[in-house]
């Protein structure tokens, strides 16, 4: 009788144990499944053959950052994110770093990526002190009507050995509205949902401002290198 007794317990434990092991298995791969599906992994990742980009150019990974001049949540991942990953993988070479336009506030948003293009194609070294400046300008009230042509020429203004006549006179030509045309384009194809979005060679995050999944894809398309 104790044999039996004995044997049923040794069953049961081996019972309890495959069903807690087989519990873990699930877990695991729920949680896989999980972080696969927060981010979308398209076959390649957008061209940034013409865009303003910074970091070195021979650097394994490439982020991109879609992103629209009066979004607010834009202005804080720049302020909060983008230093710590420039300190961490920029200025070490590891990424660099593009910016493409996504124009979902209408005519401002036009106006402030158009402008943009404007200044990279005159002069590719201003361009991220009039991005700065552009999203240093954006008020608490963010839906007020503040990206305007003298607020653009007043932020071009403040950049040192820069025409701006020549600025004002291509950017009221549309002289670059093919560039802006073209992000546009990008963001369709990319199917762009939410500003900022941003891609890691390829690969778009649920969360922009989830600084430890930005970390774990660079550190394994790095490993994959």
């Amino acid at each position: 009788m104790a044999k039996v007794q004995n044997s049923s317990a040794k069953f049961a434990v081996i019972i309890t144990l495959v069903t807690i092991a087989l519990l873990s298995v699930i877990v695991v791969l729920s949680n896989m499944k999980s972080d696969e599906s927060e981010n979308q992994t398209f076959e390649k990742q957008p061209s940034i053959e013409g865009q303003p980009t910074i970091g070195n150019a021979d650097a394994p990974v490439t982020i991109v950052e879609f992103g629209d001049f009066k979004c607010p949540s834009c202005k804080a991942w720049g302020e909060t994110i983008f230093p710590q990953l420039e300190q961490d993988y920029v200025d070490t070479g590891k990424v660099k770093f593009s910016y493409i336009n996504v124009l979902f506030h209408g005519k401002e948003s036009q106006l402030g990526s158009l402008a943009a293009e404007t200044i990279f194609k005159q002069n590719p070294d201003a361009y991220w002190e009039f991005h700065k400046g552009l999203f240093n300008a954006q008020p608490l009230d963010h839906d007020s009507e503040w990206l305007t042509p003298d607020k653009v020429y007043e932020i071009a203004g403040g950049i040192s050995n820069f025409d701006v006549k020549k600025f004002q006179s291509e950017l009221e030509q549309l002289t670059q509205i093919e560039e802006v045309n073209k992000d546009s384009a990008l963001v369709e194809e990319y199917k762009v949902q939410f500003t900022p979005s941003i891609m890691v060679n390829g690969t778009m995050l649920e969360d922009p401002f989830d600084y430890e999944k930005i970390e774990s894809l660079i550190e394994k398309e790095l490993e994959g290198k």
